[in-house]
């Protein structure tokens, strides 16, 4: 579906004549959100052809880029994470780079750091040499693998889209995300990521195996002399002009109500359900009910609608909720999971 095939039943009809007597930046939206809904669509198709099985969390990370958001990848090795990131940088016309992160690695690593240059008569300056965060799409893989003092300086990018060497700050480019991965089985030798950065990735998408259908497409899709190779659908300009036009969409007074009780019942401190004040040690905080209102625009748009809905709160609560909450001792021994919490908060929303 497009986005004029949604025209009718989500603002009522609208004849061209209308169209004409709309306010200019009205009408440029509209045709903005005309040309992008069916390129949407079709990178959503592209990605998939190349990554088996995993719909929804082509879905989610579409979403989480489309809202200008960073996303935490939790998955078992070999589930396609980084083909993922690759695919993406392609469709989606991104300068994409990856990290490979390690105990060992620095944040100059990461950033990059000045050196002394010596030009042929003898006179030196320094010179900054830019690191590999410099470009559209990072992959930061296994970032829990890195020390603090690493995570810290990549939680400056991703949160002020600049770093900082020697007093000098270094724009990044535009748009930039990070798509970041944790391997949930091997927990030896990592530095769990804190709070704050947790905080700073828009949705947490776990990766779960995908079906018998799909698991026997992607052998043969895999396995034979050609690879599939991902082909280009969007310019980073488009990309940056469906950015703007998520923030620009209208958002209904029962769908901001129910965002803002959702995140407050999530929230021990808030809440009026006894099980979530037994059961939660921390909550959700206002960032969170932001990313649920960007997210929500976003996959709207996406799904050809010009306004979020009900329906999309709840596919997407979970994923930006649960890495900005924590479970009990009490609720983990009773084997409560932030999963079947969040389904209960969102029995509340009908």
């Amino acid at each position: 579906m497009t986005i004029s095939d949604a025209l009718p039943s989500a603002t009522g009809t609208v004849p061209d004549t209308a169209r004409t007597s709309m306010p200019d930046a009205a009408a440029a939206d509209l045709g903005l959100a005309d040309r992008l809904g069916g390129k949407l669509q079709a990178a959503r198709a592209e990605i998939g052809r190349i990554i088996h099985g995993q719909r929804d969390v082509i879905d989610q990370t579409l979403v989480s880029i489309l809202a200008g958001g960073h996303t935490l990848l939790v998955g078992a090795p070999g589930l396609g994470k980084t083909l993922l990131v690759t695919t993406l940088g392609t469709v989606l016309g991104l300068e994409a780079r990856r990290v490979q992160f390690t105990p060992d690695l620095m944040p100059s690593d990461i950033t990059g750091s000045e050196i002394l240059d010596e030009d042929e008569h003898g006179r030196r300056s320094f010179r900054f040499v830019r690191g590999p965060v410099f470009c559209q799409l990072l992959m930061a893989d296994e970032i829990n693998r890195a020390s603090p003092r690493t995570q810290s300086a990549l939680l400056q990018a991703m949160q002020e889209h600049r770093v900082a060497i020697a007093g000098t700050e270094h724009a990044l480019p535009h748009p930039f995300h990070v798509l970041a991965t944790q391997n949930p089985i091997e927990q030896e030798g990592t530095y769990p990521l804190p709070e704050a950065q947790l905080d700073r990735f828009m949705l947490q998408v776990p990766l779960g195996f995908p079906d018998a259908a799909a698991e026997r497409a992607m052998l043969l899709a895999t396995t034979g002399t050609q690879d599939a190779t991902p082909r280009p659908v969007l310019t980073d300009r488009e990309l940056i002009d469906a950015q703007r036009l998520v923030r620009a969409l209208p958002v209904g007074d029962k769908v901001v109500d129910a965002i803002v009780r959702l995140v407050r019942a999530a929230r021990p401190e808030t809440t009026q359900d006894a099980t979530i004040r037994d059961s939660v040690a921390w909550g959700p905080g206002p960032r969170a009910a932001q990313a649920l209102m960007l997210a929500t625009r976003a996959r709207a748009l996406m799904d050809g609608r010009l306004s979020p809905s009900i329906d999309d709160i709840a596919a997407l609560a979970e994923p930006v909720l649960a890495h900005r909450m924590s479970l009990t001792f009490t609720a983990r021994a009773e084997n409560r999971s932030l999963p079947q919490l969040i389904d209960g908060l969102l029995q509340t929303l009908d």
